[in-house]
């Protein structure tokens, strides 16, 4: 269990890949510009990962060393092209919009890690439970820099959720600023690299008041040893 624990919470925070690893940002940076496009690109990364991490630990004594890549690869391809077929015929108008950052899942170095660095390396189990965690890290990164661009730049939050969610999506869309209201900096590729370089600092400050509440606790531990 705690193998299990230590696995989410390296994927979710530790290693989250777009805060610490900084891995697939051209995705990140590119689609981020709202939530429903964020959160869609999140979650079909995390299809992919938790699925190709599976298939390569099921396969990871049969695979020579030699040929090892190029086997990582098709199963990655193939299971994108599920993905991206999937979307074309239940998501078609999200598909429209997110084009060619779909196909492009293949070459995300988050993918293609995770299957060299862990899930070659351990069992169908764990590797599922790695290519879940990490796609979820990305997708919450996604989805909060989504969010804070779409905030920002248009006065708005989930708009055009009915691609996403049907009909029942319309009623998601918050409307927060006046009609025409639009800061364009933050929509345009600057304001995705401000956002996430915000993120990031906002992670290192968490990460390091944790540590200073664990030292002090640490130190309030070995006075009352001592004493």
């Amino acid at each position: 269990m705690s193998n299990w624990k230590g696995i989410a919470r390296n994927g979710l925070w530790q290693q989250n890949p777009g805060l610490v690893q900084l891995l697939g940002l051209c995705p990140v940076l590119a689609i981020s510009n709202n939530v429903v496009n964020a959160l869609a690109l999140g979650l079909a990364t995390t299809v992919v990962t938790a699925l190709s991490g599976t298939a390569v630990a099921s396969v990871r004594h049969l695979v020579p060393s030699e040929i090892r890549n190029p086997i990582l690869i098709m199963i990655i391809a193939t299971l994108v092209t599920c993905v991206d077929l999937a979307m074309n015929a239940w998501l078609h108008e999200l598909y429209l919009v997110l084009g060619i950052f779909i196909p492009l899942i293949t070459t995300n170095c988050i993918v293609m890690a995770r299957a060299e660095a862990f899930a070659a390396r351990n069992r169908v189990r764990a590797a599922l439970l790695d290519g879940a965690m990490m796609g979820l890290g990305l997708t919450a990164v996604l989805v909060v820099l989504g969010g804070l661009r779409e905030l920002v730049g248009k006065g708005t939050l989930l708009a055009g959720a009915d691609k996403l969610f049907g009909s029942a999506g319309h009623a998601l869309t918050l409307q927060l600023a006046p009609d025409g209201y639009q800061f364009l900096l933050a929509l345009l590729p600057p304001g995705a690299f401000l956002g996430l370089a915000l993120l990031i600092a906002a992670k290192n400050a968490l990460d390091a008041r944790q540590r200073r509440l664990a030292a002090a606790a640490a130190n309030l531990s070995a006075l009352a040893t001592e004493s």
